[in-house]
């Protein structure tokens, strides 16, 4: 059975924190044209972990409500962010985020939207959005055949991850945003994103994912073995490359009947 999807990251909380990419600054440009979003905005981050997301918004002025199911990551994300005074913390979760009704300008969620229970997170944004408000959903799509090493990556996860194909984000479908939505007017942008890694980032990088066997794992040191040699058949002066492809969904819900 699948591990509750609330705790699975409590024992990755560092390597989230260390190496996990964060997200575009052309976002805040395209919220600005498309979404009228402004510094007096105020946003719901459902699922804000350890606060890469709500990091980036506290940065640009707004009113920022950290929603994180998850104790481990959600105590990262107060201890992270602990500087910025427009920052709550709140134990909520995309089904039931404690937040009052119509009270956000915008709903976030980064790299965490194949985790909802889609229809009734969808009733819950409806509840906590004010009129006309937002909904954006994000995430770094890593690449995986643009290059050698992205390829063996790939590989290598689909061959020893505990259950990568079950979880992949890449399972979420147009169909499946259209379904939420419900209507065929959200739109997608993209923008490049990267991250570059010698052998101790590239072993963090991978631990950070919930679907790679942890320590005491009977496959933790299979897999590591197998990671040291992908690093050294390609890296390049002792480092190799992430390549994303940022995804930004976003639009409004349909109005409830």
């Amino acid at each position: 059975m699948m591990p509750d999807p609330k705790h699975r990251f409590s024992d990755r909380v560092e390597n989230y924190i260390r190496y996990r990419p964060s997200y575009p600054r052309e976002v805040f440009g395209l919220l600005r044209t498309e979404c009228g979003f402004t510094p007096q905005s105020v946003v719901a981050d459902i699922g804000s972990g350890t606060g890469i997301l709500s990091k980036l918004f506290l940065q640009n002025g707004n009113r920022v409500f950290g929603i994180e199911p998850n104790p481990e990551m959600r105590s990262a994300g107060e201890r992270l962010l602990a500087e910025y005074e427009g920052f709550t913390s709140m134990a909520g979760s995309a089904e039931q985020s404690q937040l009052p009704d119509s009270s956000v300008d915008l709903v976030a969620a980064g790299q965490a939207f194949h985790w909802f229970d889609r229809p009734r997170a969808r009733a819950e944004f409806q509840r906590i959005l004010k009129p006309g408000g937002w909904v954006v959903i994000l995430w770094n799509n890593r690449l995986t055949d643009t290059t050698p090493f992205l390829r063996a990556y790939e590989n290598l996860l689909l061959s020893c991850g505990t259950d990568y194909a079950q979880i992949d984000h890449k399972n979420i479908t147009d169909d499946v945003l259209h379904e939420f939505f419900q209507h065929h007017d959200f739109k997608l942008r993209l923008f490049p994103n990267q991250q570059v890694f010698d052998f101790d980032g590239l072993r963090g990088r991978a631990l950070s994912s919930s679907y790679i066997p942890p320590e005491g794992h009977a496959s933790h040191a299979t897999f590591m073995q197998a990671l040291s040699e992908i690093f050294a058949a390609h890296n390049r002066d002792g480092q190799v490359m992430f390549e994303y492809e940022t995804q930004i969904y976003y639009g409004r819900l349909a109005t409830k009947l």
